[in-house]
């Protein structure tokens, strides 16, 4: 029994093979390496909704002033 919960997918067969072949390469485990992608998948999509939330930001402080960094830190 593993402390980890366990998720079961079905993969369409090049996705399988493309996994299997990323495996071969890191020499890791099928689990291990979906593991990986899906840490890498969370952490890209984090980074996009981040963005879009920055940029958001941006459109609303457009023309105002701020005060730098090093400045607010004195």
């Amino acid at each position: 029994m593993t402390k980890n919960p366990r998720i079961n997918v079905v993969l369409e067969k090049p996705v399988y093979e493309s996994i299997a072949a990323l495996a071969k390469m890191d020499h890791s485990s099928l689990s291990s390496e979906v593991s990986y992608l899906v840490r890498e998948a969370i952490e890209l999509y984090e980074d996009t909704a981040l963005a879009k939330i920055a940029g958001k930001r941006d459109k609303l402080q457009k023309g105002k002033t701020f005060i730098s960094h090093k400045d607010a830190w004195k």
